[in-house]
């Protein structure tokens, strides 16, 4: 199965995100797909937040399943999450 799931990078107690698409048996850091966008929780930027609608819709579309926090972040870029 497809997801679409986050990925972490940065270093020790600086998490950043990417939002990938990857299969399901990989690991969480492992090889993905495509990169969709990237998510920082912290907030230390107006840009904390990136997502390439267009591309996430497609793979929505293709049927990658989304996480649970993935949705959420997908929602508030105007994703329709089913």
């Amino acid at each position: 199965m497809v997801k679409i799931r986050l990925s972490r990078f940065g270093s020790a107690h600086n998490p950043h995100y990417r939002i990938v698409v990857a299969d399901a048996r990989r690991p969480r850091d492992g090889g993905y797909i495509e990169n969709l966008g990237y998510y920082d929780p912290r907030k230390k930027s107006e840009t904390f937040l990136k997502v390439d609608v267009e591309r996430a819709q497609h793979w929505l579309e293709q049927g990658a399943q989304p996480t649970a926090t993935a949705r959420r972040l997908l929602k508030s870029q105007g994703v329709r999450v089913r």
